[in-house]
This record gives C-alpha cells, sequence and structure tokens, in this order.
C-alpha cells in the first residue's frame, strides 16, 4: 500500500531538511517546539537568577509566547549546544554577572552573537521579533 500525499511527518522533514545548519535545526517559530528558552546560568545557585528567570518566564507565558525554562543547572556550552539542536528560535540567557549590569542576553537561533539587553526591556524587545 503506498502513499503518495503530504503528511505531518513529511511536512517536519521537509522543514528540517530546508532549515538546518551546522549545529543542528532552524525551526521557523511557528513550527518549534518552544518559541523562545529562557537559560539561566546559576539557576540553582542565585536567588537573583531564579527570580529574575521565573518572572521572565511568567511573563512572557501570559503573553501567550510558548516559552520554556531551562532549569536543568547545566553548564552554559552544553544547555546552548541542547537548545541549538532541537532548534528553538529565541534563547535569552539570565546570569549573575549580567543581571549585576542590569542586562541580559538575546540571540535569535540564527544570529551569530548574542545582543545585551537591558533586563526590563527583554519582553518589548521579544515582542517585536514575533511580530505581538
Amino acid at each position: 500500500m503506498g502513499c503518495y500525499g503530504i503528511g505531518v511527518t513529511r511536512i517536519l522533514g521537509a522543514a528540517i531538511e530546508q532549515g538546518h545548519d551546522e549545529r543542528g535545526i532552524v525551526w521557523p517559530d511557528a513550527m518549534a517546539p518552544f518559541t523562545v528558552v529562557v537559560c539561566p546560568i546559576g539557576y540553582d545557585r542565585s536567588a537573583d537568577v531564579k527570580a529574575a528567570a521565573d518572572r521572565l518566564h511568567d511573563e512572557l507565558a501570559a503573553l501567550g509566547i510558548d516559552v520554556m525554562l531551562d532549569d536543568r543547572g547545566e553548564r552554559p556550552g552544553a544547555m546552548f549546544a541542547d537548545w541549538e539542536l532541537i532548534g528553538i528560535p529565541h534563547r535569552v540567557v539570565v546570569s549573575d554577572r549580567g543581571l549585576k549590569e542590569g542586562r541580559v542576553e538575546y540571540q535569535g537561533r540564527t544570529d551569530t552573537q548574542a545582543t545585551p539587553l537591558a533586563a526590563g526591556e527583554v519582553t518589548a524587545h521579544l515582542k517585536g521579533v514575533l511580530g505581538r
């Protein structure tokens, strides 16, 4: 029995074939399992990082944005590599050092470098990037 129709699995395969690089999948926002991942550095060691990451996650979720909070406690490099491989389109990094300077880092999946943003402006920036 054969089928020549287009199905969900073929659409996903075609999207991956069209959107990938050497680091992994590059999902379009509409197809990504999560649109934004919040990567807190030292989530289990710093009350400030935990509070800021939780607050950002809750703000984005309240706006209807599919957001994931990575609270695994992994090293930054391993954490970033995992989310790049999965293909999450937008990443926000919250760290003690950044919070002391009043900023977080935003990086789109296809961006070559992270962009520092004021901690209070990250939600507005993401709304603009996502067209909301």
